[in-house]
């Protein structure tokens, strides 16, 4: 592309001023980045043809990775160092007088996503590609993001994420490729001459659905995959046919916005009955848009439909795909006239599925009437699929009702989308290997006693090229010093770091590079938020979802507890801490809101408290996103990944703060598990109740709490803080719900319980963290382990156990 930084100046000049009239002297920012961007796309696209073309002409099996999320980040900075261009377009840019950092920054994040399953699904598309392996996302093209957080009074206030007010510049829009999904209307049964039922689908409303691709770059190579978003897009035609049959023009507009409704917000409120219509037409929207695309790109191969399972490997990231399952079925029948059983083999041959969660409420179900009316034939077939299913388990638990009953996928008015899954796939796996056992042990264990053969784990993992190549520059680069340039494409080759144990050199430049980063992000965050905040404090971080489970509650109490020990005696000996927070609470989650308002008045009372804020800090980061975790990862000190025990399926933010030198404050919980058995009890720092002590308490109803704040002065000072007049409360009853949750309802996440064997061990962090050669010792092991904590690993095993696709060999 570029041979020389030289031609790369040239190249860049010229588009400039060919394609946005501009000079070096005219141009913004905005318009440098926009010139760059184009350019690294133009190469792109020699290599995303090359790539299609490839794959076409070989018939190589590929994979179609179904989620509602896809939490891609910024794009610029990670495709030039996936194209080897980073370095080279850095320097270039700087005699030119412009920061790629800057150009950097006017690159919104695209608002596709949440939280870890969106970010895990971009990971593992990063891998696909830089592993060389055929394998495309299918997700939706929201208009607006999750939505734009604000602290306004230290309350969480949810604004529009319009991400598309600026160009993105990744997407090409394929009008050509466009396809129509049906919603309602009524379906009728023809017998043809030979007997044989055709179903035919009449009064139904149709929208057009439109795919815009981004390309996914490869690692070092020239694959390119594709993640492609399908937008909801109403024909004028059939708005107007609309329009007229309502005998109401004025209506047309009304109609058009509820369409376009479907591909607008991600997660759109389904608190109430429209919320949750919309909610469901979203994830057919997608499924149906995805089904037929992959079923027309299958046909071009010109192979009989008994290949289409050794073409064609469809997963589904969570239940919210789960209808792909039926939705092919019906594609398979009533389009191509397939059978039955021959449709049924072929679909369970193709799907697969994993489970993200232990939680019963993430577990969907829909009710039987919206889906019956909402989509009737594919209701239809659903429940043909339960009617055998449960004739299946009859024959094998005669008798059962329960079994039966239990494993229903139509029961109780609701369809469960989790039992779908299951049963119209040929594997199901968790995300670690403590969720996995807990899945097959407890939460789905009937179904695990059907289905033994299709049950395995397959641990998350993160691309270490965002996280820490690009993320991390300076790491990166003493890592390649220290044991070679290996590791970059191999990085299970961390571990040779572990031979540096003794390197005193190497442990030194450790924390001068973590310092540094520190440094420039108390810069960051003095620029941004106005707070200053001390380098040579403990740099604590839980940026994640706000959710009851992952207790950010029982961090905050933590502080406020830390607060009164230093009123109470100013002298106490405390190694400087600031805290730092990052989360959204889902807009309709008003608990997880007032825990936020609670970090946020801890905030205010500490940082403005003499006696106190010279040794700890508070700082709620707003709008948690990607490009921000970027920022405070390398910067961090301590990870604090805290759920329930037995509730986190696995965390990838634990996996993040390793990779970057970070110490775990943990629970034994998701992957913190298998994070402890690689690093061992001396770096990381686990605490609380074990997943079959939380398990137990839930069976047995032994637990507490009101107990615990009678008898533990501190949980009952701290607590009674929060509603009897303090500097927290302010006399105020803002967080008698709290309180509430706590003591009167008994502490549904064991935040009490665990609360005592918490400060104990932050006292050990403190203590830890000022034998400063040690805690980087600790931090070197964690950096050698986390290479097994690789999304390239991750895929590795899905591809070999699971979608059976190969490296396409001719693409190296």
């Amino acid at each position: 592309m570029f041979s020389d930084k030289k031609e790369f100046q040239e190249k860049f000049k010229k588009k400039l001023e060919t394609q946005f009239g501009k000079t070096l002297e005219t141009a913004t920012e905005y318009d440098a980045y926009r010139t760059l961007g184009s350019l690294v796309q133009d190469k792109i696209s020699e290599n995303w043809v090359k790539t299609k073309r490839e794959y076409r002409e070989n018939q190589n099996k590929q994979v179609y990775y179904f989620s509602m999320e896809f939490l891609m980040g910024r794009m610029l900075g990670n495709n030039l160092l996936n194209m080897q261009l980073l370095h080279l377009v850095k320097e270039g840019m700087e005699e030119l007088g412009l920061s790629l950092s800057m150009l950097e920054e006017k690159e919104k994040d695209a608002g596709l996503g949440n939280g870890g399953l969106g970010r895990l699904a971009a990971c593992f598309l990063d891998s696909l590609a830089s592993l060389e392996l055929a394998g495309h996302g299918y997700g939706m093209r929201y208009k607006y993001g999750m939505f734009d957080q604000q602290i306004i009074d230290g309350k969480q206030v949810e604004l529009p994420d319009d991400w598309l007010s600026q160009q993105f510049l990744w997407e090409v829009r394929r009008p050509e490729e466009a396809l129509e999904v049906r919603f309602g209307g009524r379906i009728n049964a023809v017998e043809n001459d030979e007997g044989d039922l055709h179903f035919e689908h009449t009064g139904y409303e149709q929208i057009r659905a439109v795919p815009y691709d981004v390309p996914v770059v490869g690692y070092n190579n020239e694959t390119v995959n594709t993640l492609r978003l399908w937008s909801a897009e109403p024909t004028v035609e059939d708005t107007l046919k609309k329009a007229e049959i309502e005998s109401h023009f004025g209506h047309f507009l009304d109609h058009k916005r509820s369409l376009e409704a479907i591909s607008e917000f991600l997660y759109p409120d389904d608190s109430t009955e429209d919320g949750k219509k919309l909610r469901l037409k979203q994830e057919y929207f997608l499924v149906s848009s995805g089904v037929q695309s992959v079923v027309r790109s299958f046909e071009q191969l010109g192979l009989p439909w008994s290949a289409f399972s050794d073409k064609v490997a469809i997963h589904i990231n969570d239940t919210h795909p789960a209808l792909v399952i039926p939705e092919l079925m019906r594609i398979l029948m009533d389009e191509k006239g397939l059978g039955w059983e021959e449709a049924w083999d072929l679909t369970q041959a193709t799907v697969s599925y994993t489970n993200h969660t232990t939680l019963s409420e993430a577990l969907e179900s829909w009710p039987v009437d919206m889906v019956r009316n909402l989509l009737p034939r594919v209701f239809m077939i659903i429940d043909e699929i339960n009617e055998r299913f449960c004739q299946g388990l009859w024959k094998t638990y005669p008798g059962e009702f329960d079994r039966i009953a239990d494993l229903a996928i139509v029961a109780d008015g609701q369809v469960k989308m989790a039992h779908l899954a299951i049963v119209g796939s040929h594997s199901v796996n968790g995300v670690a290997k403590l969720h996995t056992e807990i899945l097959k042990k407890r939460e789905m264990k009937r179904f695990y006693d059907t289905f033994p053969e299709r049950f395995n784990n397959k641990t998350n993992g993160i691309t270490h090229r965002r996280w820490l190549m690009h993320a991390n520059p300076s790491l990166s680069n003493l890592i390649t010093e220290s044991i070679g340039n290996e590791w970059r494409e191999d990085p299970k080759q961390l571990k040779r770091l572990l031979d540096k144990k003794e390197d005193v050199a190497l442990l030194d430049s450790l924390h001068d590079i973590k310092q540094e980063n520190k440094r420039s992000f108390s810069n960051w965050v003095k620029e941004t938020q106005g707070i200053t905040v001390d380098p040579d404090s403990i740099y604590d971080v839980q940026i994640k979802r706000l959710h009851g489970y992952k207790r950010q509650l029982m961090n905050a109490l933590h502080i406020m507890h830390l607060y009164n020990e230093l009123k109470a005696d100013p002298t106490l000996d405390i190694m400087p801490r600031t805290f730092f927070f990052g989360a959204k609470a889902a807009s309709g989650y008003h608990f997880a809101k007032k825990v936020i308002q609670l970090i946020n008045r801890i905030a205010n009372v500490v940082n403005n408290d003499p006696d106190v804020n010279s040794y700890i800090k508070v700082v709620f980061l707003p709008n948690y996103s990607v490009s921000l975790a970027e920022k405070i990862i390398p910067a961090a000190n301590v990870s604090e990944q805290i759920s329930t025990a037995s509730k986190e399926a696995s965390g990838t933010g634990n996996m993040k703060f390793m990779m970057n030198g970070a110490l775990t404050v943990g629970t034994m919980d998701g992957a913190n598990v298998e994070i402890h058995d690689f690093v061992g009890d001396d770096h990381i720092y686990t605490f609380g109740l074990s997943s079959e002590e939380v398990l137990e308490y839930y069976r047995n109803g032994a637990y507490s709490s009101r107990e615990i704040y009678e008898q533990d002065e501190r949980v009952r000072n701290t607590l009674d803080q929060l509603i009897h007049y303090s500097p927290f409360s302010k006399g105020e009853t803002d967080f008698q719900e709290i309180y509430d949750a706590l003591v009167t309802y008994n502490d549904e996440y064991f935040v009490l319980k665990d609360f005592a064997d918490y400060v104990l061990t932050q006292k050990r962090v403190s203590q830890d963290y000022q034998r400063k050669r040690q805690w980087n010792l600790k931090s070197l092991v964690n950096i050698a382990h986390s290479g097994a904590f690789s999304s390239d690993r991750t895929i590795q095993e899905y591809a070999g156990d699971i979608w059976h696709i190969e490296r396409v060999q001719s693409l190296k």
